[in-house]
């Protein structure tokens, strides 16, 4: 009884239930004949759920039973193809042909597996071959130099593929690799590192052999040398071992069951404290350094807040906190500075924000602040006024990282005090680091307030007294970020006393001069940020053309001060910030109460901000901006995107520069933008991209699938909180896009667009009511679109006749195209309408396609004919037909 209900399952495709009958059979049954075949049922079972170890056993067990079992036979053969035992397989079903010598399905299994055998073998053999004669070409030093890349690029390309990773790793190659690095030639050193990486992508077992072998402290050492190709070649390796360990891009092989459970958490640890030691190690380069810092950045903070596990980041907080913040206390110019790059503190502090960030709970965070506070106060010590620096150059880089906790640390006792005293030091590199540190705590107003009162006469004394041009630029950006303080122009002239034109043109000079180090002049980029508040420093930067590039050219630097102040100074450029509106009462009554009232300069009147527009689009400031939207998201922040989006939307203005900005890569750069970041950032670069979608051919302007990617943020504009331009030119963009090809009207269907668009179509505004009505009649072509119009129950094309008779000739041409299509492609809708009203239109447009309506309701039905021929209709269409002849 169980048997037969098992059966019936299986039949119904319920395997799992047709599994427990079998199951409870086996245990009752004492048959031998019944038992073989209720184990061979059971494999069929497990085939079908593709459990293939399991199906191959109680096949067996069937033909322990009864050895000429053919379905069990045939049912092993399948399963042991399946897990890849190919030899095996082929002798059952070897059997089972010669059992059934005349079964087509055995002879056809027979010949698909003798080929697979063959393939398989063959391969085996010539990769085999071709391992081995690479490796000598490669260790023989009389080579060819020519024969020995060849050999190298082949011996890559083999490690990526699986057959070829296996044979070389069974083949002893890993020790052969080594062999390779030890030769000390930078290109065999590269080509065994990047065949390690692909031995290691996406298998597990292999990836944790191969890091045992060549063991965590050689893999460190030789990401630590100061050569940037093999020290990024060895990190990608390292982060291949690591995204094995943790499981990630694993690819799944249904029946290929792991024989060992690998516990991965020791050597993730290994591996995270090496990378810790490497921070604070000095024989490590700044290259190396800066790989270690980017891997703990990538592999350490969780990727998604809502997994509970931040064990990783408590593990780095307990036993490495401290070596991060020896690397962001560093001082470049200071003898015993670790060997650093220009972007290595920054890296740094991105890394000091992350952990900060992946903490979960007050005691969490508090366990951070303190040992920040243990560290920084281990190093004051009044005797020593180089232990002291490097304390203030640590509070100065969380200022950069974790800025909440960069404040609480500023309110340690005598920190502020001390930074102030360090500027009055006769010591210039005590000026730098203070001037510096008093930069980055001046962006809080209450700490600004502070230094205004305390160091502002320190700062203009050292910008007119010191000769070090280093000193002097951070000291200028520092009188210029507490100028801005009060966030306008006005702030800035008050407290530059008239001079921001002339601090102006000295940050120009700082920005164009090449031999400057751009960690200084990354500063003048800062100064800019805030001086083209100033409406005439702005006029005069955007003529000054070499000034411009040279800001755009280190753009394309991967650090996020560089990047916000860029974008901060274009926006300030643009003119795209927002702005309050003056209502002219309240102007009235601040005059009468003689407070003073900000007004418009004369040089940011719109056409002033169009010229300006003009000459950044002519310097390339579409091709900076789409580098600068290309950066790690470490480096470009959500307010960063916000800022760029805004410039964007100012140089989209002008339709006639609109080709331009897709020509140098606009498009592709606005799509990021319009999916991530602020809500603000992602509505202005929506916006942009409707503007562009509007008048250009989208398989130009969004060539291949990236036209799809911009429906969504054209579809996000359609909606009340938006502003009246932002409803209008995204349904433009969306005429134009279902004017294209029916896969987009699919996408724009698909993102619920068509409730907004119907709205639109009966708003009092004349021209969204037309750009509705003119984006439907193109979404009439979709079925899905003509679907909702037959559905019983709804009056859309009643509505779309309504439109019909609207005094706007362009809703009448749009509303009669979309009868005209509803009308061809779907007859029962001919049934609902009766009259044709627009075959005597004046406009020829609208006529002509009344005339198409009433062609397709003559045709649609028989008895609608009879009737339509019965009304005025005909004597309409006689006195049309004898009229003068229009295309």
């Amino acid at each position: 009884q169980l048997k037969e209900e098992g059966n019936k399952y299986f039949q119904a495709n319920d395997y799992e239930k047709a599994l427990q009958s079998y199951t409870q059979a086996l245990k009752l049954n004492k048959d031998k004949a019944l038992q073989a075949v209720l184990y061979r049922n059971r494999a069929a079972c497990f085939l079908k759920k593709e459990e293939y170890a399991k199906a191959a056993s109680d096949a067996s067990r069937a033909i322990d039973i009864n050895a000429s079992d053919i379905k069990a036979l045939y049912r092993r053969s399948q399963a042991l193809e399946k897990l890849g035992k190919l030899d095996q397989a082929f002798k059952d079903a070897q059997k089972c042909a010669t059992i059934e010598p005349r079964n087509k399905n055995f002879q056809e299994t027979l010949r698909r597996l003798g080929a697979n055998i063959q393939e398989k073998l063959r391969i085996q053999f010539s990769t085999d071959s071709r391992v081995q004669k690479m490796f000598e070409i490669l260790l023989d030093e009389n080579s060819e130099k020519e024969k020995r890349e060849k050999a190298a690029n082949n011996l890559i390309v083999l490690g990526r593929e699986e057959a070829g990773a296996e044979r070389i790793f069974q083949n002893n190659g890993v020790n052969l690799l080594l062999q390779l690095i030890e030769t000390k030639n930078p290109e065999l050193i590269l080509a065994a590192v990047r065949t390690l990486s692909g031995m290691c992508t996406g298998h597990k077992a292999r990836a944790t052999a191969i890091l045992h072998y060549l063991g965590i402290d050689s893999i460190c050492m030789w990401m630590s040398v100061d050569n940037e190709e093999i020290s990024l070649a060895v990190c990608n390796l390292l982060q291949t071992i690591t995204d094995c360990l943790l499981d990630q891009g694993k690819e799944e092989h249904h029946g290929k069951e792991e024989a060992v459970v690998l516990d991965t958490k020791k050597d993730l640890k290994m591996i995270t404290m090496r990378l810790l030691d490497m921070l604070v190690s000095k024989r490590v380069s700044g290259q190396g350094r800066d790989r270690a810092l980017n891997l703990l950045n990538k592999n350490i903070p969780r990727k998604d807040l809502k997994d509970h596990d931040n064990s990783r980041t408590i593990f780095v907080i307990d036993n490495g906190l401290k070596k991060i913040l020896k690397v962001v206390g560093q001082i470049p110019e200071m003898p015993d500075c670790l060997p650093l790059t220009e972007n290595t503190q920054l890296t740094a502090s991105v890394l000091l924000n992350k952990l900060y960030d992946d903490l979960r709970c007050d005691p969490e965070r508090d366990n951070y602040r303190i040992i920040c506070e243990e560290y920084i106060k281990s190093k004051i010590d009044p005797q020593n006024m180089d232990k002291t620096l490097h304390a203030v150059q640590i509070v100065s880089g969380i200022l950069q990282g974790p800025f909440d906790l960069g404040n609480k640390l500023l309110g340690m006792k005598g920190v502020m005090e001390m930074m102030v005293a360090l500027c009055g030091s006769e010591r210039e590199i005590d000026q730098l680091v203070a001037v510096e540190a008093l930069i980055h705590a001046s962006t809080k107003l209450s700490r600004a307030t502070f230094i205004i009162s305390n160091g502002v006469n320190l700062l203009k004394e050292i910008y007119k007294k010191t000769k070090n041009e280093k000193i002097k630029i951070r000291a200028l950006v520092g009188l210029c970020k507490l100028g801005s303080a009060g966030g306008t122009d006005y702030g800035l002239r008050q407290f530059a006393e008239g001079s921001t034109e002339k601090l102006a043109r000295q940050c120009r000079k700082w920005l164009c001069n090449t031999t400057i180090d751009a960690r200084t002049r990354k500063w003048a980029v800062e100064g800019m940020s805030y001086l083209t508040l100033d409406a005439d420093v702005k006029d005069d930067f955007v003529e000054d053309e070499p000034a411009l590039k040279a800001m755009f050219d280190l753009a394309k630097t991967s650090d996020k001060t560089i990047l916000y102040s860029v974008a901060s100074a274009l926006v300030n450029c643009t003119n795209s910030y927002d702005t309050k509106e003056l209502v002219p009462e309240l102007v009235q009554l601040a005059k009468f109460s003689k407070q003073h009232v900000p007004e418009e300069h004369p040089k940011d009147k719109k056409d002033f901000v169009v010229k300006r527009v003009k000459r950044l689009l002519k310097a390339g400031v579409v091709s900076a901006l789409a580098c600068m939207v290309k950066a790690d998201s470490a480096i470009l922040t959500d307010q960063s995107k916000e800022l760029i989006a805004r410039v964007f939307l100012a140089l989209c203005e002008d339709p006639k520069d609109r080709g331009t900005i897709v020509a140098q890569g606009g498009g592709k750069a606005l799509i990021p933008l319009a999916l991530e970041g602020t809500d603000v950032g992602k509505i202005k670069a929506s916006h942009a991209l409707a503007k562009i979608a509007a008048i250009s051919n989208p398989d130009i302007a969004f060539p291949g699938e990236r036209v799809y990617e911009v429906v969504r943020p054209l579809v996000s504009l359609l909606n009340t909180e938006r502003d009246g331009l932002q409803n209008y030119e995204a349904l433009l963009g969306l005429t134009n896009f279902s004017g294209r090809s029916d896969k987009l009207r699919l996408k724009i269907v698909k993102e619920k667009a068509l409730p907004d668009i119907e709205n639109y179509m009966f708003e009092n505004h004349d021209q969204l009511r037309q750009a509705a009505t003119e984006c439907m009649c193109n979404l009439v072509v979709n079925k899905e679109v003509q679907e909702r119009f037959v559905a019983d129950g709804n009056d859309r094309l009643k509505l779309v006749v309504l439109l019909c008779g609207e005094d706007d000739e362009k809703v009448q041409v749009a509303a009669a195209g979309a009868l005209a299509m509803l009308t061809a492609a779907q007859k029962k809708l001919c049934s609902k309408m009766t009259q044709v009203r627009l075959c005597l239109h004046d406009n020829m447009e609208i006529q002509h396609r009344g005339l198409v309506i009433a062609f397709n309701l003559i045709s649609a039905d028989k008895e609608l004919a009879q009737k339509l021929v019965g009304s005025e209709l005909l004597e309409i269409l006689t006195y049309v037909g004898k009229q003068e002849d229009h295309p």
